[in-house]
């Protein structure tokens, strides 16, 4: 089985002086999370959809769904960790305890805060995760990385030709992934930045997704107004064929 993990559990702190999360704000008129679901929804390989949002949130989840969607058998809220992985295990263990999980199911993870990603992206994270076991979301990245271990001055430039921006969707084979986490220490957990270094601490190799650049994370006031000028302008996007929903 294939499941959809929209991570909702941000609160938005790097969007200034806001009364909500930043995946509940609105974009052109619907919250960002909401564009988001509509993208899986269209989608008919997920068995389900899970929404996984901080406790205090759940409420008003709810209601947006059922305001902007309606009903859907599809939905399921699910209540997330305290960090961006404990969330993705909160997902599993939901799976687990409700569905039971087989040996070839995948999760598709995404973060709620980028609503422009495609059906592309989202079949081609599907396919590799059912052939590779992992695989990450990326774009070549287009200016040169530096790297400063002391927040001073530079350690190290890259070769830009080798390096990469990360984005979401990352999937994963299910028992694979929560074998990988359960294997790591206390101190390689509070180190980890997104679910692919779970693989990558352990050797596991992790396919990359050719992304695209308006695929982006919407965390701070500038990139709202970039998302919005997007949405408005249809042409810095290419379409994909089978979305049938404007985004």
């Amino acid at each position: 089985m294939i499941y959809g993990l929209i991570l909702a559990g941000g609160n938005g702190s790097r969007m200034g002086n806001t009364h909500l999360p930043k995946q509940f704000l609105p974009l052109n008129k619907t919250p960002i999370l909401i564009h988001t679901i509509e993208k899986f929804l269209l989608n008919q390989r997920f068995k389900k959809l899970l929404i996984l949002v901080p406790a205090k949130w759940m409420n008003y989840t709810q209601d947006i769904i059922h305001t902007y969607i309606g009903e859907s058998d599809h939905i399921e809220l699910v209540e997330g960790g305290a960090t961006r992985n404990e969330t993705i295990m909160s997902g599993i263990t939901y799976i687990e305890r409700t569905f039971g999980i087989n040996k070839d199911d995948v999760i598709v993870t995404h973060d709620s805060v980028r609503p422009f990603l495609t059906h592309r992206i989202i079949e081609d994270n599907i396919n590799a995760a059912l052939e590779h076991g992992a695989c990450d979301t990326v774009i070549g990245a287009i200016d040169t990385i530096v790297e400063s271990t002391n927040s001073n001055s530079i350690t190290d430039i890259p070769v830009r030709e080798t390096m990469y921006q990360g984005q979401t969707p990352q999937s994963f084979n299910i028992n694979k992934l929560k074998l990988l986490y359960d294997r790591l220490t206390e101190d390689e957990r509070d180190v980890l930045s997104d679910a692919a270094k779970i693989c990558v601490l352990r050797g596991q190799s992790v396919k990359l997704v050719k992304g695209e650049v308006y695929n982006i994370k919407i965390t701070t006031p500038f990139d709202l107004k970039v998302a919005e000028a997007i949405i408005h302008d249809k042409s810095i996007v290419e379409r994909d064929p089978e979305e049938a929903l404007p985004v």
